[in-house]
């Protein structure tokens, strides 16, 4: 299944998006690897002679960053992790430019943060200026702009950052490369292997992942998971995998038994929907009995006045809501058409809260 699967995305990968973690990228000293770099450039590379359009998220500022400021571990205090992102974004993308040059290929800097992508107009611009780049041949190189970014308007790590990428554009497979093999199954015991393919995250799926006890990065397998999320039920095709494998962006399009498949659901979401379901923190919450759970997930209905049992949060007409059941679990998002305290006060002027066009079920 892994193998046809892939080989399909392969015939049919046109656009690929690639995340470099900070570890694949950086030495023991938490500088730049110029040759780990230049082996993953070519590779990118070896792709575009082939066709097909790589755009790469890059984490590694940061990191280059702390070896220039001289900081042991990641700082803790904003100031001073936005000031390594600033010094080592213009390395790092130096020493792309340089890479990238031998192949005769542009790069081209893209700094966004989570606002950029959230706001439709500034969403859509971004998506157009990153097709415009790749038609003209140029490689999109990615990254929070942490030199400005603070914790409200933040992705969170570019494990996320990539996801969302890959369903702006959107992209035919999302590649996270790290440092470890995949999803293990039996991590630290004597039979732990890789699992090959998840079809579904379970609950237990989730369990096996940790986080990071890196100095440079953020996230670990955990986040990974999350991004996971966000592609598979966007209809992408996700592989985590070991970056510093020979050929290892090659071996993945080719089908080849390395790292974890993640499998997408089969119907893949509009491009409208995915913006609702996943480039917004919601403004509040609505909880739902069972009755409007299942006419929102099953039979595809509006969300209605009577399923609403209550909300929290303060929200405005035309603001994401999340949608959750009665313990809790969010199941659903959607624009709402009315606001918080008019559901609270029980004076809904109209027939929908939530109508089905602007609700994505998760």
């Amino acid at each position: 299944m892994r193998t046809d699967l892939l080989k399909d995305a392969a015939r049919s990968s046109s656009r690929v998006v690639v995340k470099l973690g900070t570890g694949v990228l950086t030495d023991a000293k938490k500088q730049p690897d110029l040759a780990q770099m230049e082996q993953l450039v070519a590779q990118v590379a070896q792709q575009r002679q082939l066709g097909r359009d790589v755009v790469l998220v890059s984490s590694g500022a940061v990191g280059a960053g702390m070896g220039v400021l001289k900081h042991e571990k990641r700082p803790s205090e904003l100031a001073e992790l936005q000031a390594c992102a600033a010094v080592g974004q213009s390395r790092l993308m130096t020493t792309y430019e340089k890479l990238f040059s031998k192949f005769d290929l542009h790069v081209a800097q893209v700094l966004l943060t989570h606002d950029d992508l959230q706001h439709h107009e500034r969403h859509l611009n971004a998506r157009n200026t990153l097709v415009r780049l790749l038609k003209h041949g140029v490689i999109p190189i990615i990254n929070e702009n942490d030199a400005v970014s603070f914790t409200e308007i933040k992705f969170g790590d570019n494990d996320k950052l990539s996801a969302l990428v890959a369903c702006l554009l959107p992209a035919d497979l999302l590649i996270i490369l790290t440092t470890v093999d995949g999803v293990i199954v039996n991590f630290g015991q004597p039979d732990a292997r890789v699992l090959g393919t998840v079809e579904a995250i379970t609950p237990e799926i989730e369990a096996m992942a940790g986080g990071t006890t890196s100095a440079t990065a953020v996230g670990g397998m955990t986040s990974k998971i999350q991004a996971a999320k966000i592609v598979a039920r966007s209809g992408i095709p996700l592989v985590i995998a070991p970056g510093k494998q020979a050929d290892v962006i090659k071996r993945v399009l080719e089908g080849d038994e390395v790292g974890t498949l993640f499998v997408p659901n089969e119907r893949r979401l509009a491009s409208r929907k995915r913006w609702i379901a996943f480039f917004h923190r919601p403004k509040g919450v609505i909880y739902v009995d069972e009755g409007a759970k299942k006419a929102v997930r099953e039979q595809g209905k509006s969300l209605l006045p009577p399923g609403i049992t209550r909300c929290e949060g303060e929200f405005n007409t035309g603001e994401i809501v999340s949608i959750c059941d009665h313990n809790g679990t969010e199941f659903a998002r959607g624009i709402s058409d009315v606001t918080a305290g008019a559901i609270r006060q029980k004076q809904i002027p109209r027939q929908e809260v939530i109508h089905r066009d602007n609700l994505v079920v998760l």
